[in-house]
């Protein structure tokens, strides 16, 4: 997961299951080289087949990105590969912000970040909320362009840190 295509790619496949060949065409990418992706997703568990269709007498596989079977890095070098690789992905969302559109100012931008010493019990109260709302938002994706929809950012990242008494 942790490359820029490959975010690019679980976010196309959140609203609506993919073929490469429409994948390639929506990130500009070869067919090869979405196909190439693909498959590194689908073996890692990060996307799932969504049936396969006949296409010119072949048959392409459509693949979407199930966020119920997302699981957070485990390793400190997955963990290190997947924020870089977010960080960067932030900075290309960031460059297509709106600033302005004709039917008026988009929504403001929300951003936080902080390191906070809270209680467990309003720790696992606000994860439980911040994920409900990452699964709610899943659920509401629609496929890309699909009309009378807006193309928006988000990212959350949400872990319990060591205290400098646990080193």
């Amino acid at each position: 997961m942790a490359h820029p295509i490959r975010l690019q790619i679980m976010a196309l496949l959140t609203g609506a299951s993919m073929t490469a060949a429409e994948v390639a065409r929506e990130l500009d990418l070869t067919h090869a080289n979405a196909s190439y992706h693909l498959r590194s997703l689908l073996s890692g568990g990060l996307i799932v087949l969504a049936g396969e269709e006949k296409i010119r007498g072949g048959v392409a596989k459509r693949y979407r990105y199930d966020a119920a079977r997302d699981r957070p890095p485990q390793s400190p070098e997955e963990k290190g590969s997947l924020y870089a690789a977010l960080g960067h992905e932030l900075i290309r969302r960031s460059a297509l912000g709106r600033w302005s559109a004709a039917d008026g100012p988009p929504a403001p931008g929300l951003l936080g970040d902080g390191e906070f010493w809270i209680d467990p019990k309003t720790w696992r109260e606000l994860h439980s909320t911040i994920a409900t709302a990452l699964r709610d938002l899943h659920e509401a994706a629609r496929p890309a362009h699909t009309p009378g929809t807006i193309r928006t950012s988000t990212t959350v990242a949400m872990f319990e840190m060591e205290s400098p008494d646990e080193r």
